[in-house]
């Protein structure tokens, strides 16, 4: 204990203690001064912090609103999200230290210099006023006269009472001057230790911060690198491409031709032709303005600006003629002319005039050539991909993007946490084993390749139905009961938010690329699974869900006023499917859009003296009787159609049964899964090491993704197909996945095949392909989605700079039945099996 005035030297009131006070009192005003002082920088400290933190909470706005308007840019968005979120940390952290200055110096501080040296001036001042008194005693003692004694006795009392007080007060004083100094040390210490573990506190929760966000500041500065010289490159192709542009005008203004148009009456976009015009109003000045003009979908339109509405000047082009007009003062004008009104049109030169005028006869004699004398109109933009695939005229659901999908694959149980690490709400997703993630796994998975895991944005990227469905038939806790199966009996610790990346990177590779949690069965428990789900196969089979029988339709006759010879070829006594999801004139509309390579055009048939395309499929389709267009009448009179020449029965499809294997695999294991549609079951046998192309030697060498399209599940092909199925692997009947969908009858099949590139013009050991099965068993659909594709692929071959591919259009009907494939299935698959031995 060090005490700073002695309690007996206070009592002699000698020189030595008045001088040690008058020290004390010294060093306690400068100490009050020091303080305030302190004080109000501090103050002054935590409203600059205050306002760092306003201007710096605007800065991160503005971060976001960038990331917001670069929604296009996925690594920017997402990055500079990231960026805004953690400085939007740093900005709490701020704000929680300042709030602790505050506290520990401000508030602390504050308290001590009004409270304590409150006290101690209370206690000087009293001392002080009883030192004058003591010393004006002392005096009058000293002057009584000694013959007087009445003053002497009061003098002596004053004094005695004086001093009694004094003693009391100046005890009380120098108790005070040394709790004082005891206490200032503690005080003082405690606030600024409190303040300095607040800063240790902040830096440490940024180092965490900055800590976690430095492999993606690691990863994009890689990529910055490679963008970099992106940038670069695409500079110097568009140097490039400006040089050329910049000849092609020079030669355009050599030639006094500012503008090249094409009529393109076949353009995706609907718009056969389009440019500037000067329009004569119809007002009494005739002014003349210049408006953007365009030829679209039988129409004759301009526009003001790009957002306006465009102004129909004429409603159908072949009520219509078109002419020059020389009798103007103004040159390259022209005329359309309609029965209701006229519309003076002029171009900015002669060439353009002529182009015009060309364009607008071409669109009439189109209009003409397409609609015939229907009187409908006709609309490019909007073919059979979207018109005819549902008659109900419903809307139907498209391609799920954003929240509608996020909302759909959180839902599962265990996704609403990123399956490796628990970080909660995710945004990313692998694909092929469908589990979900956060941002930081999703990078670790990336960067495993897309052999193990193909990452997709849960809010930024289109998700395809099937795609959607295989989402949620997993989840992560179905994968994680595979691939931590272990996990705990190894000891091992699962990654949490916040980990080291280093940490996480090594736990998802040891889980995804060694599988080193998962369990292996014994023989005798996969012996038993084999069993089970074969088992499950033959009830999937039996069951009503699975390819529903039908009651057989009538047999399909001529109708009346044809003849044998005027018929497609359809076999005698074939069962008639249902109708098509086109109708006649459709699909006479979608064959003729397509047609215009010289490859596709039709032909004479030498045996039936019909006009079919390639092998028949136009004419079969827009002939194949449905079962409601044929009466009882028609059965009796009619005779049946002849079977084609062309189109041999193919070989029977081999009925599945199980029988007991020379090995069980856990290729077995995926074979017989892939049939009982038992996902779960099947990301199982992958992880114990099945080959996703494994091929069944003792059952005609199948695959697992045909047995997938045996079992009828749409969903359980998108699996393997995701998880590097090969689509066109074909078995010791020269079969492939898109044989059997088409044997079977499965359009969503078939629709899913073809977008992943299998090929239709493989034959089968009896020379079949797809289509020629398809045509035989009279299915429209699914010959139709054959057809098309097969026309896409040779319009793209085709030579010449403007073939038409009809890629649009192509794309729309694909879509459509995958739409239909995933969300009304009974629409599609109503049909009976193929059966090759039909008379």
């Amino acid at each position: 204990m060090k005490i700073t005035v002695d309690f007996e030297e206070c009592l002699k009131d000698s020189p030595r203690f008045r001088a040690t006070i008058e020290e004390v009192e010294g060093d306690v005003c400068e100490l009050e001064s020091k303080l305030d002082k302190l004080v109000k920088l501090c103050i002054g400290m935590i409203d600059a912090g205050k306002a760092y933190n306003a201007a710096n909470k605007q800065f991160v706005n503005g971060i976001r609103e960038l990331a917001q308007q670069s929604t296009r840019d996925e690594v920017i968005e997402s990055s500079l999200t990231k960026f805004a979120e953690s400085l939007q940390e740093m900005i709490n952290y701020h704000t929680i230290l300042f709030d602790q200055a505050q506290r520990s110096i401000k508030t602390q501080l504050q308290t001590f210099v009004k409270d304590d040296l409150r006290k101690f001036k209370e206690a000087k001042k009293q001392f002080d006023k009883v030192s004058e008194e003591k010393e004006a005693a002392l005096i009058k003692n000293a002057q009584a006269p000694r013959n007087k004694q009445h003053e002497v006795e009061e003098a002596t009392n004053i004094l005695t009472a004086t001093r009694k007080c004094f003693r009391h007060i100046v005890l009380d004083y120098v108790l005070q001057i040394n709790v004082l100094q005891s206490k200032r040390r503690s005080e003082i210490l405690k606030s600024m230790l409190s303040f300095m573990y607040a800063h240790l506190t902040f830096f440490h929760q940024g180092y965490d911060l900055f800590s976690e966000l430095q492999p993606l500041m690691k990863q994009l500065g890689g990529q910055l690198d490679q963008l970099v010289v992106d940038a670069a490159k695409e500079k110097r192709d568009m140097e490039q491409k400006h040089s050329t542009i910049q000849q092609k005008a020079a030669l355009q203004d050599f030639s006094h031709d500012d503008t090249k148009l094409e009529y393109n009456v076949d353009a995706d976009n609907g718009i056969a032709m389009e440019g500037y015009l000067f329009k004569r109003a119809s007002n009494a000045f005739k002014t003349w303005n210049r408006r953007w003009f365009s030829i679209q979908n039988n129409q004759l339109v301009y526009q003001k600006k790009f957002k306006d509405n465009p102004t129909v000047v004429v409603e159908d082009l072949r009520l219509c003629t078109v002419k020059h007009c020389e009798d103007i003062e103004r040159r390259f004008c022209f005329e359309v002319v309609s029965p209701t009104k006229s519309c003076m049109m002029q171009a900015d030169s002669e060439k353009l005039r002529q182009a015009w005028i060309k364009a607008v006869q071409n669109s009439i004699a189109t209009a003409f050539r397409d609609k015939g004398d229907d009187g409908e109109k006709l609309d490019r933009k909007s073919s059979t991909s979207t018109g005819s695939l549902d008659s109900s005229g419903e809307p139907k659901e498209r391609s799920l993007k954003g929240e509608s999908a996020l909302q759909k694959v959180l839902a599962i149980p265990g996704n609403a946490c990123c399956c490796d690490c628990g970080q909660p709400d995710p945004r990313w997703a692998s694909i092929n084993l469908g589990i979900t993630l956060c941002i930081q796994c999703s990078g670790i998975h990336r960067s495993l390749g897309v052999h193990f895991s193909k990452v997709r944005s849960l809010t930024l990227d289109t998700w395809e139905p099937e795609l959607l469905k295989l989402m949620c038939e997993l989840g992560n806790k179905v994968i994680n009961e595979i691939y931590e199966a272990r996990r705990e009996e190894l000891g091992a610790r699962k990654p949490q938010p916040g980990d080291p990346r280093h940490e996480v990177e090594a736990y998802i590779k040891a889980k995804y690329v060694d599988r080193r949690f998962v369990r292996r069965p014994s023989d005798e428990e996969l012996r038993n699974k084999v069993v089970t789900l074969s088992k499950q196969e033959k009830r999937l089979s039996s069951s009503s869900e699975h390819l529903p029988p039908r009651p057989p339709p009538p047999t399909p006759k001529l109708r009346p006023g044809s003849n044998a010879s005027g018929q497609t070829a359809v076999a005698s006594g074939l069962e008639a499917r249902r109708d098509s999801l086109f109708c006649p004139d459709e699909l006479d509309s979608l064959f003729s859009y397509f047609d215009t390579s010289s490859k596709l055009r039709s032909i004479k048939s030498a045996d039936s003296g019909i006009q079919n395309s390639a092998d028949g499929s136009r004419e079969m389709l827009a002939n194949t009787p449905s079962n409601n267009s044929l009466t009882d009448a028609d059965a009796a009179e009619s005779p049946p159609m002849p079977m084609p020449a062309t189109l041999p029965p193919p070989s029977p499809c081999k009925e599945m049964v199980f029988y007991e294997p020379k090995e069980y695999s856990p290729g077995l294991q995926l074979y017989w899964a892939s049939c009982a549609r038992s996902l779960p079951d099947m990301a199982e046998a992958l992880a114990h090491g099945a080959e996703v192309n494994w091929v069944n030697t003792e059952d005609d060498k199948r695959t697992p993704l045909i047995m997938a399209v045996q079992g009828g599940s749409l969903v359980t092909c998108e699996f393997l197909l995701q998880n590097a199925a090969n689509v066109n692997q074909q078995d010791t009947q020269g079969r492939g996945p898109l044989h059997h969908a088409t044997m079977l009858g499965h359009t969503g099949q078939v629709c899913l095949f073809l977008k992943r590139g299998a090929n239709q013009n493989a034959a089968d050991i009896d020379e079949k392909t797809p289509l020629a099965i398809a045509v035989e068993a009279a299915n429209a659909d699914i010959v139709t989605l054959l057809r098309l594709a097969k026309m896409n692929e040779e319009m793209r071959e085709a030579e010449g700079p403007y073939s038409q591919s009809g890629d649009e259009t192509y794309q729309d009907i694909f879509q459509d039945f995958t739409h239909m494939a995933s969300n009304d299935p009974d629409k599609l698959n109503r049909y009976q099996q193929y059966d090759p031995q039909r008379p």
